[in-house]
């Protein structure tokens, strides 16, 4: 311890004097609280400016964004249009079905290939094609992909085992699928329309009638919007966006067709082809007076309700989309232009040259032997299909008469019947005839034309010399019902009613004459005009090996009303022997069908020869 100092001198230490302590500056709430308000009230000012802008500036971007997070769009399909019969009996319609679909977006990763092979079954889809439309991913725009068709034109009681499977991203909606109840029934004339499953397209013709007036009858389709949920794909929110555009219906067509006669005809044209081995056959039955067309059969033929089990040429109308050189028959219109020119008079007789004739260094042969120095007459010709006599016709006209009367018959053009893809022909003009078109030309050989011209031909003849076109479509009928006849079809004179008589009666010949060629087109009771013909198939733009059969004939012959056309294509079948059986069970069917009573009239008697 320090000493304190003495009195004498010594000093003595003191004790450090200590200074208070500062006492601790009090706390000065009204500055704190005027601090933290200040801050309170930035951070408000803050959030209330916020919900200004989400409110005033933001709300409809994000409320549309919302909206179109919850949003499902679902087509609604236009009712496709009917195809009806003269006698409006069903021949192609669009029944009520269903579409399937995928919402990939609820579909857990780990349950795509479980799905799949649920749903495989029902749909009749393979797995490989499920998959990837069940897996989640981003569209091309960068939104989300949610949805994906996996099935069209599904049965209804299949979509109700789809739905009863309960699968998590998997709907139904309404969609509809074409039915042709008689399955082969003028499938070839009329077609069919599929959907394409994956896209959201409607019914679509993709061949026949169906393609060609897809435009009309398929109506317009419409939409479904609404809000939609968590958890069921089809239900909208109540009170939520809904929004429908309607579907607009599509119109119908009534044809000229009777589906009897269209039955039988495709009956017996079936059995008298396989009997034949033919590979091609067509049959057409027209209205004389009126140029409707009552029955058109193609054979082979197809079911258009399964129409991915056929091929491409299995589906095409024979009658239209064929082309061929039609040989004999073309022997009337050589005829009956040299009459109405005057080259030859009904009376006149050809001196034959011999049981050939060279033209341009070709040698064109008769088949019934007749020696050099007969005078056949015009029965004669067509009777015995007599290409040496035809040929000594077409010698008395120019090459130019020829060929004007071929276009005036309608042939080397479309008889725009109603059928897309029909095949015009060809018929050349003198111009281009080499020395042989003399020989050919003239019996139907270098001339291409299809069945259907060549039915139009005989018509013209039957109807006293007045070609009408050949037609389909009788009406239009709109979605409300109210039908709408189709344009008249075109008509012009080519024969005058004395010369289309005259060949009517020398056609008779061919079915009644001694030694013709069509006895077996005879009807019994019945008096029947026509003619056989022995043609060549034109295929990929050259001749197919074998014949095309053919016979074209009119009942009654002294009073026509029909004009039915056959023709098959064989190896090696001869003019009435495949078609002429064919043409009698038609027609005779045609005639009791319609009740067209024999006239009573006798069978004239002919001279074939002198």
């Amino acid at each position: 311890m320090p000493r304190r100092a003495t009195a004498k001198g010594t000093a003595t230490r003191r004790r450090p004097v200590r200074k208070p302590k500062r006492q601790p500056r009090l706390a000065e709430p009204a500055r704190r609280l005027r601090a933290g308000t200040a801050v309170v009230l930035v951070l408000f000012s803050i959030i209330a400016g916020r919900l200004v802008m989400l409110q005033l500036v933001d709300a409809r971007g994000y409320a549309l964004k919302g909206l179109h997070d919850r949003l499902v769009t679902q087509p609604l399909f236009a009712q496709r249009g009917a195809i009806y019969d003269r006698n409006h009996q069903v021949l192609a319609q669009a029944v009520e079905a269903k579409y399937v679909f995928a919402d990939p977006s609820q579909i857990n990763a780990k349950a795509v290939a479980s799905t799949a092979d649920a749903l495989r079954a029902l749909l009749g889809v393979p797995t490989s094609e499920l998959v990837p439309k069940l897996s989640r991913k981003t569209r091309a725009d960068g939104s989300k992909d949610e949805f994906e068709y996996l099935a069209r034109g599904v049965p209804i009681s299949t979509a109700n085992a789809v739905m009863a499977l309960n699968l998590p991203g998997i709907g139904v909606g309404h969609d509809e699928r074409n039915e042709v109840p008689g399955h082969d029934l003028a499938a070839n004339l009329v077609g069919f329309a599929s959907n394409n499953g994956a896209t959201g397209d409607s019914l679509t013709g993709r061949v026949g009638l169906e393609e060609g007036y897809n435009d009309l009858l398929s109506g317009t389709d419409g939409s479904h919007t609404f809000e939609v949920g968590q958890g069921d794909l089809s239900a909208p929110i109540p009170g939520g966006y809904d929004e429908t555009k309607a579907a607009h219906p599509g119109s119908s067509l009534e044809l000229t067709i009777d589906r009897d006669l269209q039955y039988e005809f495709q009956q017996v044209l079936t059995k008298q082809m396989q009997g034949y081995h033919a590979d091609f056959g067509s049959a057409v039955a027209i209205d004389i007076h009126t140029g409707e067309v009552l029955a058109q059969a193609s054979y082979p033929s197809y079911d258009a309700n399964k129409p991915g089990e056929y091929t491409s040429d299995q589906m095409i109308d024979a009658n239209t989309q064929i082309s061929l050189d039609p040989g004999s028959i073309h022997k009337a219109i050589t005829l009956g232009a040299a009459l109405q020119s005057g080259a030859i008079q009904p009376d006149t007789t050809v001196t034959l040259p011999g049981r050939s004739i060279n033209k341009g260094g070709t040698n064109y042969t008769d088949t019934t032997p007749l020696d050099r120095g007969t005078k056949i007459t015009l029965p004669g010709i067509l009777a015995y299909s007599s290409n040496v006599g035809a040929i000594e016709v077409a010698d008395k006209m120019t090459p130019q008469t020829l060929y004007n009367y071929q276009l005036k018959f309608g042939l080397g053009k479309s008889t725009k019947e109603g059928i897309p893809g029909e095949s015009a022909g060809l018929v050349q003009p003198p111009s281009n005839w080499s020395g042989s078109s003399y020989g050919s030309i003239p019996i139907g050989d270098g001339v291409s034309t299809t069945p259907l011209q060549m039915a139009a031909v005989y018509a013209t003849i039957a109807n006293n010399g007045v070609y009408i076109q050949p037609h389909l479509i009788k009406a239009t009928i709109s979605p409300d019902g109210t039908s709408h006849p189709a344009a008249a079809p075109q008509t012009r004179r080519v024969l005058s009613p004395q010369v289309a008589a005259v060949l009517r009666h020398d056609l008779e010949a061919v079915v009644t004459a001694k030694g013709a060629t069509g006895h077996r087109a005879a009807i019994p009771q019945y008096r029947v005009a026509g003619k056989t013909g022995t043609g060549l198939l034109v295929r990929n733009g050259s001749y197919a090996p074998g014949d095309v059969a053919s016979f074209i004939g009119m009942a009654p012959a002294d009073a026509p009303r029909y004009v039915i056309a056959v023709f098959a294509h064989s190896p090696g079948g001869e003019g009435g022997d495949v078609s002429a059986p064919a043409f009698q069970q038609m027609m005779s069917f045609t005639l009791q069908h319609y009740g067209v009573a024999p006239t009573g009239t006798a069978v004239p008697t002919f001279t074939l020869t002198q």
